[in-house]
């Protein structure tokens, strides 16, 4: 299914994932001591993945690659820069370490190790290719709407493998059709199946919210097979992404969860960009949402034997700069994304739509 935004633009572009095309820059979620028994090391790596360039780095120094923290993984098929701790004591060679891909770029102390998430976010800039005059004039159109609206919150193509079908067997695992040992590598993949889950959710919704844009509330329910007064109260709000009775919001961009118990009021928050609406990760221990939300999100809820979560729905996207170089029919963009959050997203809704054939 191809998905189209209320802009009705179409617009043709180059864009390769490459590391001359595509920089992402991580966002510390705090600032580091200088001081403690942690060694921060600030990384460049270029065609890589986070975990090979771990490796490297494990293998150099003779240490474990569980002992070395991270905050995220970052692409391959990028220019990156990110932060890694060691333990101070075992960092001795770090000043004769050399790779064609790796680039240590500064150091400093800090009191704690490095672990998954301590991060605020990621800066992505991309160079866009073949872009015209008449294109240029298209994205300026499409990223004010972007800056003015948000984007949906999808799990990137990363996240479900070189195939697209990780899920398929994080499926196989949930039912006992499957058996690995390892659990990493289990914990991914069924991971990948919640995120499929999410993604087809977040899809539903908002095809929704397109089909609220030219026809009623009634005809919608129509059209999408739902209950009769599942979308009371939903053709009258002012933003894009529309709210559901039941659905579970969170303040964003950090907060506690809560229940929508006013639309009007609960829709004025969001667009002031005060709270976001939240998408679930089918598990354990985790709320789900309510009421008329709830007759959607239903189906795409399974027990998957592993924790789940509520992951937002919509996200904001802040700093963005632009450059139109002419001569060259370039069209460089710099933005930034809350963590867990995927460029592809921002790229997609510049082309158009979102392809979920």
């Amino acid at each position: 299914m191809k998905l189209l935004y209320p802009l009705n633009v179409k617009n043709k572009f180059i864009f390769n994932s490459s590391a001359r095309d595509f920089t992402v820059e991580e966002i510390p979620l705090y600032e580091f001591t200088g001081e403690g028994e942690h060694l921060i090391l600030k990384v460049r790596k270029k065609n890589l993945t986070t975990w090979e360039m771990l490796d490297a780095l494990s293998n150099h120094l003779g240490v474990k690659r569980k002992d070395i923290g991270y905050a995220g993984l970052k692409d391959k098929n990028a220019l990156t820069i990110q932060y890694i701790s060691l333990i101070a004591k075992d960092s001795s060679k770090i000043d004769e370490f050399t790779h064609d891909k790796i680039k240590i770029l500064e150091t400093t102390r800090h009191n704690n190790k490095i672990r998954v998430g301590h991060l605020k976010g990621n800066r992505f800039h991309v160079r866009l290719k073949k872009v015209l005059g008449v294109q240029k004039d298209k994205i300026d159109s499409v990223l004010k709407w972007i800056e003015d609206n948000g984007i949906p919150n999808y799990f990137g193509n990363q996240r479900f493998g070189t195939d697209g079908n990780n899920w398929e067997d994080g499926k196989k695992l949930i039912n006992g059709d499957l058996k690995i040992r390892d659990r990493k590598i289990r914990d991914f993949l069924i991971g990948s199946y919640q995120s499929y889950l999410f993604n087809n959710w977040l899809t539903k919704r908002v095809e929704l919210s397109l089909l609220l844009e030219k026809f009623s509330e009634e005809e919608t329910e129509q059209v999408l097979g739902l209950d009769s007064g599942t979308l009371k109260g939903t053709k009258t709000q002012e933003q894009f992404f529309k709210l559901i009775e039941g659905d579970l919001m969170m303040h964003y961009p950090y907060g506690r969860v809560f229940f929508v118990e006013d639309l009007e009021i609960e829709a004025s928050r969001f667009i002031s960009k005060d709270i976001s609406p939240t998408g679930l990760l089918a598990g354990d221990k985790v709320k789900r949402s309510v009421d008329k939300a709830w007759s959607i999100e239903k189906d795409f809820d399974e027990k998957t034997k592993q924790s789940g979560a509520r992951r937002y729905a919509w996200i904001q996207v802040s700093n963005i700069e632009k450059k139109y170089i002419e001569e060259k029919a370039h069209y460089e963009i710099s933005f930034v994304l809350p963590k867990g959050s995927y460029a592809t997203n921002v790229l997609d809704i510049l082309r158009g739509g979102k392809d979920n054939s």
